[in-house]
């Protein structure tokens, strides 16, 4: 059954489906209602055509600049520094941390010939000078790229006076973000020292 086939090679694309995983997927799709299969079709297009990467702070957005950067009950003297949009979510789930985001797209990995050039670190110095910021918490994964990456930034910011803390080590190591409770994400936030 080459479709079959094709439609599970493809559902393997996503992170974390495997072939069983696609194989599920795939013949779930097969009994859903057609109407339910368009829906979902649309629905990935609209997102994937109507997403556009955030001009201050990279998170995607359906416009630029995002809800939050515009947001005027936001503390935007605070930046949360992140890898990736979907750790924005995380956060944001937990509707503690009033301040706004900066999103990296990615972490400094000598391996994966990723340099600090690579991601939007320069665009986070650029704001940090340009606002009066007073702090900058720097929440990447607590894996060695994203302790990397923190320390890059750490360095960079301290020499031009900012205060730059990391979240607390609530998370274990080697984990991501996304994939923690709301409760560790919230208790690491509070727990944030200064690097």
């Amino acid at each position: 059954m080459p479709l079959l086939a094709d439609l599970i090679e493809k559902l393997q694309w996503l992170p974390g489906i495997g072939r069983k995983s696609a194989q599920r997927i795939a013949f779930y799709l097969q009994k859903l209602e057609k109407a339910k299969v368009q829906e979902l079709t649309d629905a990935i297009i609209r997102a994937r055509t109507g997403l556009k990467e955030c001009g201050i702070c990279h998170n995607l957005a359906e416009k630029d600049p995002c809800d939050i950067c515009v947001n005027p009950n936001r503390e935007t003297d605070k930046i949360c520094v992140v890898e990736q949009p979907s750790d924005v979510m995380v956060v944001e789930r937990l509707s503690e941390y009033k301040g706004v985001y900066h999103v990296l797209h990615g972490v400094v990995s000598p391996i994966n010939d990723v340099a600090p050039e690579d991601l939007r670190i320069n665009s986070l110095i650029e704001r940090v000078k340009k606002q009066h910021i007073s702090e900058v918490i720097i929440a990447t994964n607590p894996t060695t790229e994203g302790d990397v990456t923190a320390l890059y930034i750490a360095k960079t910011l301290k020499s031009l006076g900012i205060k730059v803390t990391r979240i607390a080590r609530g998370l274990p190591m080697g984990s991501d973000l996304d994939l923690a409770d709301d409760t560790t994400v919230a208790r690491a936030l509070e727990g944030r020292s200064e690097i």
